[in-house]
């Protein structure tokens, strides 16, 4: 099962509450505001402030 994309649409981040977007490669959601990048892992977004890595 691959990431449901229609998750970008409800998903924010956690930290300003701004819009994600899909990463290039899929293997995250980034925050511009932020410059953060949750992983997603298994399939599964990690919306966990200090798993974010900066972009």
């Amino acid at each position: 099962m691959a990431f449901d994309k229609e998750l970008t649409d409800i998903l924010v981040c956690p930290q300003c509450k701004g819009d994600l977007t899909l990463s290039d490669n899929e293997d995250g959601l980034i925050c511009q505001a932020c410059e953060l990048k949750y992983p997603i892992q298994d399939d599964i977004p990690i919306m966990l402030i200090h798993e974010a890595e900066p972009i």
